[in-house]
């Protein structure tokens, strides 16, 4: 980015601020609404991303399974690395040729431009540094891409299906105590598709999304609630395991879009 640039929308700036840039970059400090547009502008043409947050802000925006997932298949892909520091600075993109500050002014955003090569060179060497000590942050959450190819293929195509359609119909998927988070979307999805509880509570843990403990207790909470039901399920060796089954006739009833609302509703009943 060679000039000040005055854009739409915040999206725009960092695209701008991408394109502009070779092989890496650093951006420092970025604010959550920051960090969410990234993981949407990032693509496979995208330079490496180098971003240093606070930790607390890292934490607060992969709380939701969408953000993280996302975030999460970019690492895989080598066009995002996270690691954490805390830091005064504004929110800047640091590139060998130039130091953007990002102002979001609501209505519009821009990206302030400075290209005065000892400031750049000094800023660079700054930033590298700081980056070299900063601790990686440790993203727990699976890749999007890898959860999706998994489910399919332990689950079948239709679970994976409802799970795809209940997540583009949601904004965030935190959960936050009495929502949707990706254990009980997992849940609901299964039981909409009558799959058995064993079989989803061993593909969320082999994928990294929860441990079988968690999936457990996710269940009986939405089968307390009256959103789902079970049936016990006879095998030859051992313990019956349990058919999960939608327990409402307004799940039932909904299709795998409509799904996340109906549920949001009678949870936050």
């Amino acid at each position: 980015m060679e000039s000040n640039v005055i854009e739409s929308t915040l999206t725009d700036v960092l695209e701008e601020s991408l394109s502009a840039a070779d092989d890496e970059l650093f951006l420092i400090n970025p604010t959550p609404e920051t960090i969410e547009e990234l993981v949407e502008v990032l693509d496979a043409e995208s330079p490496t991303v180098r971003l240093l947050a606070a930790e607390a802000t890292l934490k607060d925006v992969t709380d939701d399974f969408l953000i993280a997932s996302s975030a999460a298949d970019h690492v895989e892909a080598g066009n995002l690395e996270l690691r954490t520091a805390e830091t005064n600075a504004n929110t800047l993109v640091v590139t060998d040729t130039a130091v953007v500050a990002i102002v979001d002014a609501g209505g519009h955003a821009a990206g302030l431009t400075a290209d005065d090569d000892a400031f750049v060179d000094s800023a660079y060497e700054q930033y590298s540094a700081a980056w070299e000590t900063a601790e990686e942050f440790n993203l727990r959450t699976p890749a999007l891409s890898r959860v999706r190819h998994s489910l399919k293929e332990d689950l079948g195509e239709p679970t994976a299906d409802d799970f795809d359609a209940v997540l583009a119909s949601l904004e965030t998927a935190r959960g936050d105590g009495d929502g949707l988070d990706e254990v009980t979307i997992s849940i609901l999805v299964a039981a909409k598709n009558e799959d058995l509880l064993y079989d989803i509570s061993k593909w969320g843990e082999d994928v990294g999304i929860a441990s079988k403990a968690t999936f457990s207790r996710t269940k009986s909470r939405l089968e307390e609630m009256g959103l789902i039901d079970t049936e016990k399920v006879p095998i030859d060796v051992g313990r019956p395991r349990l058919r999960l089954k939608l327990g409402d006739d307004r799940l039932k009833d909904a299709d795998g879009g409509q799904l996340a609302n109906v549920a949001q509703s009678m949870l936050a009943a």
